[in-house]
């Protein structure tokens, strides 16, 4: 076969652990000081749109503080926790978006989520797709090599969506492995030991830690689950956090998987997350220095009730009583996301998705906790992630079932791949960015910008293997 092209610099596969550390070296250098166990609940805005900072609790005594500032930046990261299988962390609850929403602001393309190929089966930590790259293939209960029916070239190879799809194919058409047949195998037995030792020393440890399994003697269970989003608060390529119009948003900056850049459009390609973290990390502390030099954002008076609102939603925990239960009511969400809106949707599972939704809403607006105390409560806190879980989810329902095609990671049953609509893209009417407004669960679109700065415009093509 042909050679394999090497489009990723790697440190064996734990390139972001290196990444974190030198980052981290950087902010010790630069005296940098960390606010540890904070979790912010607001952003601070004026009547003139600019943000001002944020409201946060310190966890360790239940304090709430306003952090007044001349600029706020966001790298708070994504919210796979909406949904039931991920390989996110318990921490990705979706904060920096719930309190974009809160504020007035839109999320963009929030329908877009990537289901990657390779969870270990029953956990959810992430095999990454470094496994492939090195010789890794995929097999289903006959021991066959399946990706070379779907992705004839590409095979293991191919992208995430497609590896996703076919995986999910063969479990559902009753060929997946173990005794309720629910998911597939990775095997790389076929891989010198040596090369396993020295390349994916991180991955043999997790197979072993949370499937069971030494990679090097027998395969790994896996099954596709939710690894990232595409969509976020809506920034330019500056890192600026934008209005509809394209205007910026005074004083508010954010950057990585928080953020909507749209470099990944509908479908991230593997290590981009990286990119989008240190490249509009980067962009976006430049556009700081220059806003703050050039004038355009500095220290200005908070509004006079910069807080009600925030006070209003701690007091309101702190007096509920036969409330819903916080665990309850998040797991009913992240299963429903997961049924309604994962790898495959279904027109009518979407809209009957939305009504879902908007019942747990109406839970999550009356959860109780027992516990009131305020030093480190950290059913208060996961009961103020869960205000943030439920509008990332109605986003993300809302926008997908108004997705009337399939696009990159979004494949609807009623936008089939067919001639006319390759890939079951329907460019003609749906190639525009989608914009979720929290007030009335709104929708708006703004278009899709092909030119780019300094070459012709790339065309639309199909997506073939």
């Amino acid at each position: 076969g042909e050679k394999p092209v090497r489009r990723a610099c790697a440190a064996a596969d734990r390139t972001g652990h290196a990444m974190l550390h030198a980052l981290y070296q950087r902010n010790v250098r630069a005296n940098t000081q960390f606010f540890v166990e904070w979790m912010a609940l607001d952003l601070i805005r004026d009547d003139s749109g600019q943000v001002l900072g944020v409201i946060a609790l310190e966890m360790e005594t239940g304090e709430v503080v306003a952090f007044h500032s001349k600029a706020t930046v966001f790298a708070t990261g994504g919210a796979g926790r909406i949904f039931y299988s991920s390989t996110n962390a318990f921490i990705n609850t979706g904060d920096g978006l719930g309190m974009a929403a809160r504020a007035g602001l839109p999320l963009e393309d929030m329908e877009f989520w990537q289901f990657h190929p390779t969870g270990v089966a029953g956990a959810g930590v992430l095999i990454t797709e470094g496994v492939r790259g090195e010789g890794g293939m995929l097999r289903n209960s006959t021991n066959e090599r399946f990706m070379e029916r779907y992705a004839p070239n590409a095979k293991d190879l191919a992208s995430r969506d497609v590896v996703s799809r076919a995986m999910v194919t063969e479990i559902n058409e009753g060929r997946g492995c173990g005794p309720n047949k629910d998911f597939v195998l990775l095997d790389i037995t076929h891989l010198d030991p040596a090369t396993i030792m020295k390349r994916l020393p991180g991955i043999r440890e997790i197979s072993i830690q949370f499937a069971g399994i030494d990679p090097i003697k027998a395969p790994i269970p896996v099954v596709p689950t939710c690894h990232y989003q595409m969509g976020g608060v809506p920034t330019n390529y500056k890192g600026q956090v934008v209005n509809e119009d394209g205007s910026p948003v005074p004083g508010f900056y954010a950057a990585g998987e928080v953020a909507c850049a749209s470099v990944h459009g509908a479908n991230r390609l593997g290590t981009n997350s990286l990119l989008d973290l240190l490249v509009f990390g980067k962009s976006s502390g430049d556009s700081v220095i220059e806003d703050l030099r050039s004038g355009n954002i500095g220290l200005k008076d908070l509004p006079a009730n910069f807080a009600e609102r925030t006070l209003a939603r701690l007091d309101r925990l702190n007096t509920q009583t036969g409330g819903a239960n916080v665990n309850e009511t998040r797991l009913e969400l992240q299963r429903t996301m997961q049924k309604h809106c994962g790898v495959f949707r279904f027109k009518d599972m979407l809209a009957e998705g939305v009504a879902r939704i908007v019942d747990i809403e109406k839970a999550v607006a009356r959860t109780e906790i027992k516990d009131k105390s305020q030093v480190w409560n950290t059913a208060r806190v996961e009961a103020l992630e869960l205000d943030n879980l439920i509008e990332v989810a109605k986003a993300t329902m809302v926008s997908a079932n108004a997705r009337k095609e399939s696009r990159g990671a979004h494949v609807r049953d009623d936008a089939p791949d067919t001639p006319a609509n390759p890939n079951g893209r329907d460019d003609i009417n749906w190639h525009k960015h989608t914009l979720w407004y929290r007030e009335g669960s709104r929708l708006s679109y703004k278009p899709v910008i092909m030119k780019p700065l300094t070459v012709d415009t790339i065309a639309l093509k199909t997506r073939s293997y």
